[in-house]
């Protein structure tokens, strides 16, 4: 039976980074069989293993990869499930069997546009980790005056309430009266960093849609709420990008395309779900 290392398979799922996985080895955080696990340590997939006492699925050996891009609405969150009740992006990707979607990067809930998704956890990592400055462009309309000055310092850099921060790049897209739009490229994905880095300037951000990840441009074909997957040379462009080997995409049985073909077809409602009215008890 197969067996890889044991941070690259948990790093395959889209825990974390093959590092971080590697401190918590260290730290004792993960058991393999009931036992703690060492550094170096091969699993199969009949291995039972858990980080901090949760159990958590594995699959050795996967040699494929898949990308899908998602055109992600306003009102969505990036999460598997919500309290709230509120739809997620979750909701209209296709099923895998034996494998999860992660989600490359996140989006707040105003926020809509690109959305990637991946079968590979470790290319996952890398196109957010900071450290591999992976492009990540902007289309926002600013409601309120923006003058050179205001986007020179947006250039250079401001100090935010976690840091340093600054758009790359910044290009005037026109517009009318008080609100006009802006692209912006930033190299990292902090919590509302593009909205953050506007409003530092005492302007306002009405309307924010990410349009391009690293080498991936949303296309028009890509209505909002839908997805595509991306065929083998631009899933190689990506892993490439941070400095991974090449990896097959999965061909789809004439079957396996119908399956994914009726899927796409099948639009959930943007809308809140409605919750279940709770019942006085007696």
């Amino acid at each position: 039976m197969e067996t890889v290392k044991l941070q690259k398979a948990l790093a395959q799922t889209g825990l974390a980074s093959r590092r971080e996985i590697e401190r918590w080895i260290a730290e004792g955080r993960v058991q393999v069989n009931g036992q703690t696990a060492a550094l170096g340590a091969r699993v199969s997939s009949v291995d039972q293993v858990k980080v901090d006492d949760r159990l958590v699925t594995i699959s050795c050996g996967a040699e494929h990869r898949r990308v899908l891009v998602y055109n992600k609405p306003e009102g969505e969150v990036c999460s598997r499930k919500d309290n709230e009740g509120r739809p997620t992006v979750f909701d209209r990707l296709p099923k895998l069997k034996g494998e999860r979607w992660i989600n490359i990067g996140r989006l707040d809930i105003n926020t809509s546009g690109l959305l990637l998704f991946t079968s590979d956890g470790e290319l996952a990592n890398r196109l957010m980790h900071p450290s591999y400055q992976v492009e990540r462009e902007y289309a926002v309309r600013v409601m309120g005056e923006v003058t050179p000055e205001i986007t020179e310092r947006l250039f250079k850099g401001v100090t935010l309430e976690d840091g340093p921060a600054r758009f790359t790049d910044i290009v005037d897209s026109g517009g009318d009266g008080i609100n006009r739009w802006f692209h912006v490229v930033i190299m990292e994905g902090r919590n509302r960093e593009v909205r953050r880095l506007w409003e530092s300037q005492g302007v306002k951000v009405s309307r924010l849609k990410r349009v391009r990840y690293g080498n991936v441009i949303l296309s028009s074909r890509v209505k909002v709420g839908a997805w595509e997957e991306l065929p083998q040379r631009e899933v190689d462009e990506l892993a490439k990008l941070v400095g991974l080997s090449v990896k097959p995409v999965p061909v789809h049985s004439k079957q396996g395309k119908t399956d994914l073909q009726r899927q796409q077809r099948k639009h959930p409602t943007s809308k809140p779900r409605k919750k279940k009215p709770v019942r006085p008890q007696r």
